[in-house]
């Protein structure tokens, strides 16, 4: 299918590409998140007219971003878990608790953001991750996790 990116999509285009995806990846994600708008004439005319806003739109967002990334940068966040005398979690945790840790400190994070490469956190310890707040703006924070017998 042949679609119009209406925000930068990472590994798909920049903002105004016309790219051609899964027709399930455009009708399931893309389209319905605003993502993208199918490539038809009068769509694409109505892009062009409006590219302007649209591009001042997504430079706001990633100034927005990127002023949010400089306060998150190198926070640490304290988690506090069961434990066993061995330092395994009786659980895990998830991006889930790491997102509300930091909403809990006050800043503006999703769970999607979270990126957790090595899967969820399963021993007591200091662990470095990544929070994508844009698809331009990754910054790294610590979680310490805290056994509790």
């Amino acid at each position: 299918m042949q679609i119009i990116l209406m925000e930068k999509v990472t590994n798909v285009g920049q903002l105004g590409d016309v790219v051609k995806v899964k027709n399930g990846y455009a009708r399931n994600f893309l389209i319905p998140q605003g993502k993208a708008k199918r490539a038809t004439t009068a769509n694409m005319a109505e892009f062009e007219a409006r590219r302007v806003e649209f591009e001042a739109a997504d430079k706001a967002k990633l100034a927005e971003a990127q002023a949010r990334g400089e306060k998150l940068a190198g926070v640490t966040v304290q988690i506090v878990q069961k434990a066993g005398v061995d330092g395994k979690l009786f659980g895990s945790v998830t991006n889930a608790d790491i997102a509300a840790a930091l909403v809990q400190q006050g800043f503006e994070v999703e769970k999607s953001q979270v990126r957790m490469p090595e899967g969820h956190l399963k021993q007591i310890g200091d662990h470095h991750l990544n929070i994508a707040l844009h698809t331009d703006v990754v910054v790294d924070i610590t979680v310490s996790v805290l056994g509790e017998h």
